[in-house]
């Protein structure tokens, strides 16, 4: 039967990954709008902690040691009458640009790496891969601790030790995204009609494989910030008396028994932060799917 010149096109009307994240994004569930507003919060902390707290994160008044949650201070004051809250605000950039070096470290490499093994094969895939196994087996604090030793303490090495940590996963993520993508039909057509190695892997490989990265890097900055306050606990991270987030909880667990606001409070704004960027993270999978 001859199809109507003049009714419209019924044809479903595909989308692309990005098209459809925001089409499910526009009615989100309360916790993934409460997550959104979370990541918010904390990035503005960093961006501009002034709006947020007047006290000095720095100074604090010894004759207001260890006072507890208040109206004064919301989060109480610590042993030398610092204000609690305020350290928190302001060590939101030190912990959230710790993470997203990291996660642009492993991001970059570990992307590299796994385009390199996946496009080309053969003996360059076996090598690359047989690496990342190598990084694979150990166990991820021992790789962290161990590069922090080589490069020093601080939160820039830090970040970086994190990140090494994480180019195992972005690599194996990445490769088998590609190699999924040049099994396809349109890329073996794209090479048949002579399109050369580059062009295609620019062209239809990468813009094909990349979408799941995007949600491991979201899923990889909520799990950096927890490595880096880890190490921070660990006095590895940021030296004394930075605000960084794991620093602050290492130095209330000795008065966790008077003052368990020094250890708690830290403690649950790093916890609803991660959950926060996990949920995002979780979002943005289903959205690529």
């Amino acid at each position: 039967m001859a199809l109507d010149a003049g009714a419209p096109d019924r044809r479903p009307v595909r989308r692309s990954s990005v098209a459809r994240i925001f089409a499910r994004g526009r009615r989100p569930s309360w916790t993934l709008a409460a997550a959104i507003a979370v990541i918010v919060i904390a990035v503005l902390w960093a961006v501009a902690p002034w709006l947020f707290t007047a006290y000095d994160p720095l100074v604090g008044v010894p004759a207001d040691k260890l006072l507890p949650p208040s109206p004064a201070h919301w989060f109480g004051t610590d042993a030398i009458g610092r204000d609690l809250y305020a350290r928190v605000v302001h060590g939101a950039v030190y912990s959230l640009s710790g993470a997203l070096m990291a996660v642009t470290v492993g991001l970059a490499a570990g992307t590299a790496v796994g385009v390199l093994a996946g496009s080309v094969g053969g003996w360059v895939d076996d090598i690359l891969m047989r690496l990342v196994d190598v990084l694979l087996s150990i166990p991820g604090l021992l790789l962290m601790l161990s590069v922090i030793i080589l490069l020093g303490f601080g939160t820039v090495n830090a970040a970086i030790a994190v990140g090494i940590v994480s180019v195992a996963s972005f690599a194996r993520l990445s490769r088998s995204e590609v190699v999924r993508v040049r099994r396809t039909d349109y890329v073996e057509a794209a090479f048949g009609s002579g399109g050369s190695f580059l062009s295609v892997l620019r062209r239809h490989v990468l813009p094909n494989s990349l979408t799941a990265v995007v949600g491991l890097a979201a899923l990889q900055f909520g799990t950096a910030i927890l490595a880096i306050s880890t190490l921070g606990f660990l006095g590895y991270g940021a030296p004394p008396p930075t605000p960084e987030w794991g620093l602050l909880i290492a130095e209330g667990r000795n008065y966790v028994a008077t003052a368990w606001w020094l250890t708690t409070l830290p403690g649950l704004v790093v916890l609803v932060v991660v959950l926060s960027a996990n949920r995002i993270s979780q979002s943005i999978g289903r959205g690529t799917r």
